[in-house]
């Protein structure tokens, strides 16, 4: 039988996520509804103006809230992202950030949830919210 995605991340940490692995993102606590992420900026992930590129505010959250959801599916359900609005509070050039993820509420095909981007020294980089289709695993015969 598969394992589910808690279960991957749970034995094989982030090699269980490509994108964890190209970006360097490391896994903290997940649970009951919540997850944090980390990953250390590096000069490779800088807009050209030398601050990370907001987009990867966003999809670190993203994933820090996608896998606060799995936490609270069946584990043969599936999701996707279906919006995502990022309100950027502050830029940040170096160091390790922190997203932290959490269901709202979770309805049987829809959930709504928020996260926060924050610095090593807890300052509010960027908060989201966000909706995701919840897919129930399709019954074989």
């Amino acid at each position: 039988m598969k394992m589910s995605y808690v279960e991957e991340i749970q034995r094989r940490g982030r090699d269980a996520n490509p994108f964890f692995r190209l970006m360097g993102i490391d896994i903290g606590d997940f649970g009951a509804g919540r997850a944090e992420l980390y990953m250390t900026v590096r000069p490779d992930m800088h807009n050209g103006v030398g601050w990370l590129q907001g987009g990867l505010y966003t999809a670190l959250c993203d994933e820090a809230m996608a896998l606060a959801l799995f936490t609270v599916l069946d584990k043969t359900s599936a999701i996707a992202t279906i919006s995502q609005c990022t309100s950027f509070l502050q830029g940040v050039k170096s160091g390790r950030i922190n997203a932290a993820g959490e269901v709202v509420k979770k309805g049987r095909s829809v959930a709504f949830m928020r996260g926060r981007v924050s610095s090593e020294a807890g300052e509010c980089l960027a908060e989201c919210t966000a909706s995701f289709a919840i897919f129930p695993a399709k019954k074989t015969a």
